[in-house]
């Protein structure tokens, strides 16, 4: 796989992502919340139910903007969110399907679990957690394979270094959000800073700019 993704949360046409896929992208990254499901309606319409062979999809259920809550690790939402994200990706399944936040009304390990469930059911091929510590990532592993972990993490933010760490030693794909950080250096650069700083790293920068989009992939 390509080690390099494509961050879906600011698209505002199909147009972009089919760029991404021409310029070499295999991961597209989304969630429900983004756009409020705006993101995963385009990537659908991008392709309209004829998937491109070899590009790998990943979305994120647990978040609910039309909740109070807002966190909303139950396993009777998250079933419900991937079926609606389905819906809009045009899809009967994805590669990833991640856990957005942990809720703290929900044990991790009820959360994790019901993505494992989905996963058995073919309606995501791997499960991964997002925002996580070291001791949610530990109870996520113990229920289930966890394939991939999105935290926050640039060459200016290295919190996470730990959470890394064990990724690496553990062969799990860790896929930095925000991987620009505050512009220490070019985009280019700081996305090939990534790629050096470990071979578990995926970064998956984001654009709405096709323009901004080829210049990290040309």
């Amino acid at each position: 796989m390509n080690r390099r993704g494509f961050g879906c949360m600011r698209i505002r046409d199909a147009a972009i992502v089919r760029r991404a896929v021409e310029l070499g992208v295999e991961f597209l990254d989304t969630a429900d919340v983004y756009g409020d499901g705006e993101s995963e309606r385009l990537i659908g319409e991008a392709f309209a139910g004829a998937w491109p062979e070899g590009v790998a999809l990943g979305t994120k259920g647990g978040l609910d903007k039309h909740s109070d809550r807002l966190r909303n690790g139950t396993p009777e939402y998250l079933r419900r969110a991937l079926d609606a994200s389905l819906q809009r990706l045009q899809r009967d399944h994805v590669e990833l399907y991640t856990l957005h936040r942990h809720d703290p009304e929900v044990p991790i390990e009820e959360s994790v679990g019901a993505l494992a469930e989905l996963r058995d059911e073919g309606k995501c091929l791997a499960v991964g957690v997002s925002n996580v510590n070291l001791d949610q990532l530990a109870r996520a592993r113990s229920v289930t394979e966890i394939a991939a972990v999105q935290n926050e993490f640039n060459r200016g933010f290295l919190v996470s270094e730990p959470v890394l760490e064990t990724c690496e030693a553990a062969g799990i794909r860790f896929m930095p959000w925000a991987p620009l950080g505050e512009g220490l250096g070019s985009p280019a650069d700081e996305i090939r800073w990534l790629l050096a700083r470990s071979p578990v790293i995926v970064p998956i920068p984001g654009t709405s700019k096709i323009e901004h989009l080829e210049q990290l992939w040309l």
